[in-house]
């Protein structure tokens, strides 16, 4: 039976990309490099619970092989895209109080319009 995933559009664009080159549709491509992935993890070339431990600030990245550090530094970017409860919050109060809450494509500090019940 199918099921709906949700992927990053950068994620959905390197298949395409590739699913294009290689003569498969999209989902055949995602198929493809999900069981790629799997004989990855299994081959027992990666420690997983290594990468994890990293990850959660319990280990050095010099204690990583090179395929290891590959697998946390993709990790680790992903990670770093993410907002957390704590930044959610805090631009929100940005945003009720008038301030900076980021950037235009230009590189200007983009302001929310005040609250006037802040």
């Amino acid at each position: 039976m199918a099921k709906t995933v949700k992927l990053n559009d950068d994620i959905v664009g390197f298949a395409r990309q590739e699913a294009e080159l290689q003569n498969r549709s999209l989902g055949a491509q995602i198929a493809h490099w999900v069981r790629i992935g799997r004989a990855v993890e299994t081959s027992g070339k990666l420690d997983h619970a290594k990468i994890s431990a990293i990850l959660a600030g319990e280990m050095q990245t010099r204690e990583l092989t090179l395929e290891e550090k590959s697998v946390w530094l993709d990790r680790f970017t992903d990670l770093m895209g993410e907002t957390g409860p704590a930044e959610e919050a805090f631009f929100a109060d940005r945003r009720r109080r008038g301030l900076g809450v980021g950037l235009d494509e230009k590189g200007n500090l983009v302001h929310a319009k005040p609250d006037p019940t802040a």
